[in-house]
């Protein structure tokens, strides 16, 4: 072999070797980059964009599954919030309305059901007619009981000091206290309670008075009369004619009103005296307690009284089952006899009186205990226990005393309605009565602060309120006060 060819033979093994070394050099580069950069940015893409796409659609389905939810929980909460919102505008609505609606703003005390819608929290009315109300006597003590007797002239009894007094409504004058009244028990409750005149007075001058009197035993609430002297001096020949008996040792529930019927008898209210279980003896025959008595002016059982018959019976007894009747009236439309009691805490009545029946007490009331217990176990359904229904009771209570039927035309949207004393709270209700049910209801000098005690219409027409503070009210038509009024 030649140089040359051996020259060219290295030359050409020179080249390959170099350009194999450099083909190999470029592929191992290419290798280790292409994973390594490849790999991890596929790996890295390919993760990002898995975990992008899967955080998005988690994302979106959390967020839809959110939203859903939300919308869901949203749509339900505001469809309960609303039902719920209904419920209670509606509730809201309905006591606003009966608030709004009824004369009676307070809550409940109980939660009684009253036995038809009537029965309590009448509608609120309001007197169109100008009044003119003042104030014509004050100083006195708490004046009970008041009857007029000659025009514009009654006769005011004062409880604590067991005087009669005469007041002239014309110029507030006040007579010095009229000697012969009887000896009295004052305490608490007691003490010279109602006075009423008989039906002939202007011939027999007889008066009529109730009182707390001191018998062997206790006390009780008694009757007696005697005969009004020309001189207005003095109660002549005064003598008990009656005796609610058993006596008692207590001063509270003494009843006291007395009212003359159509044939010159009387008729007697009597409390329970409030204790238990003396209170019992409301259910009771042989005890004139919680009790329409129905005498006559000597103090004798009416020969018509429902039990003048049963061995086992007061004679006296007209009605029973009556905690502490403090106002009786006859309606001026009926005639029907109609008696006001306070009930414990809530559940004063309004009633109508039937002779024979039972009013249930202490057996069921729609009041409860003062202690806030329940009276017999809460039993207020009356006629499912073979009771009477009142006509009315209220709740809270009104603490009804004294009432009269407006019997005149001076104001005329007033006549035949009745109207009470209030004691605590302090006001006058009016009852607006249709078909022996209360229609309405309406306070009246609501601002006096005043214990109203008891309610007097005269002649006139005029509307008298005597009070536990010693003021006598006068309330007319405006225009149609006395003759200082008008001046």
């Amino acid at each position: 072999m030649s140089k040359v060819s051996w020259s060219r033979w290295m030359f050409f093994m020179m080249l390959i070797f170099v350009l194999a070394l450099a083909a190999c050099g470029d592929g191992d580069t290419a290798e280790e980059e292409s994973p390594e950069e490849s790999d991890t940015a596929t790996e890295e893409e390919s993760t990002d964009e898995s975990e992008d796409a899967t955080e998005e659609e988690s994302t979106e389905e959390s967020t839809e599954e959110s939203e859903d939810a939300t919308e869901e929980e949203s749509t339900e909460e505001s469809e309960d919030a609303t039902e719920e919102s209904d419920d209670e505008g509606a509730e809201e609505s309905t006591d606003a309305d009966e608030e709004s609606e009824s004369a009676e703003s307070e809550p409940r005390v109980t939660d009684f059901e009253p036995a038809f819608p009537e029965q309590t929290r009448a509608p609120e009315v309001e007197t169109e007619a100008e009044l003119d109300v003042e104030v014509v006597v004050e100083g006195l003590g708490v004046s009970w009981g008041m009857e007029e007797f000659d025009t514009d002239r009654i006769l005011v009894t004062q409880r604590d000091s067991a005087e009669l007094l005469i007041v002239d409504l014309e110029d507030g004058s006040v007579s010095d206290p009229i000697e012969g009244t009887p000896e009295v028990n004052n305490e608490d409750q007691g003490g010279l309670l109602d006075v009423t005149i008989a039906p002939d007075f202007d011939e027999s001058r007889l008066v009529f008075l109730t009182f707390s009197e001191d018998i062997e035993g206790g006390t009780v609430t008694s009757v007696g009369k005697g005969a009004l002297s020309e001189d207005e001096a003095s109660l002549e020949d005064f003598e008990v004619i009656f005796q609610a008996t058993p006596a008692y040792d207590g001063t509270l529930h003494y009843g006291g009103r007395i009212i003359f019927d159509e044939e010159d008898n009387l008729f007697l209210t009597t409390g329970e005296r409030s204790d238990d279980p003396i209170r019992e003896r409301a259910q009771d025959l042989d005890a004139y307690l919680g009790k329409v008595i129905h005498i006559t002016q000597d103090g004798e059982p009416v020969d018509s009284n429902p039990f003048i018959e049963d061995e086992d019976a007061l004679d006296g007894i007209y009605s029973y089952g009556h905690r502490n009747i403090q106002g009786v009236d006859f309606h001026p439309g009926t005639g029907d006899l109609w008696i006001v009691e306070f009930g414990p805490q809530a559940g004063d009545e309004l009633n109508i009186i039937e002779p024979g029946n039972n009013y249930g007490w202490p057996t069921v009331s729609y009041g409860i205990e003062y202690t806030g217990e329940l009276v017999n176990e809460g039993i207020s359904e009356h006629e499912e226990q073979g009771f009477v229904e009142p006509r009315y009771y209220w709740d809270p209570t009104s603490a009804p005393s004294g009432m009269s039927f407006y019997d005149n035309d001076a104001i005329p949207e007033w006549e035949n309605d009745l109207f009470i004393g209030g004691l605590a709270p302090n006001y006058i209700v009016r009852v607006v009565i249709e078909d022996d049910t209360i229609v309405g209801e309406e306070r009246l000098l609501t601002e006096e602060g005043e214990r109203f005690r008891d309610i007097l219409v005269t002649e006139d027409g005029a509307l008298i309120a005597a009070t536990d503070g010693g003021l006598i009210y006068q309330i007319t038509a405006e225009g149609e006060g006395t003759e200082e009024d008008d001046e």
